[in-house]
């Protein structure tokens, strides 16, 4: 295996010249701002316990 040049790594990375959020192309699934990170995984899951909770609920319908 062979060392990745500065222009090989720099098109790796996903970066410039200079390394900012705006143009490091770096995120965590998507989500730029990692600041609302723990609001967005808040959504999610609050999602998550409607989506269950209408499940749960049409299947007891179902079974009465």
């Amino acid at each position: 295996m062979r060392e990745l040049s500065v222009n090989e790594l720099k098109m790796v990375a996903g970066g410039g010249d200079q390394c900012t959020a705006e143009n490091s192309g770096n995120n965590i699934g998507g989500i730029s701002n990692p600041s609302s990170l723990g609001q967005d995984l808040i959504n999610v899951y609050e999602g998550l316990v409607q989506a269950t909770s209408y499940i749960i609920e049409r299947v007891a319908n179902a079974l009465k």
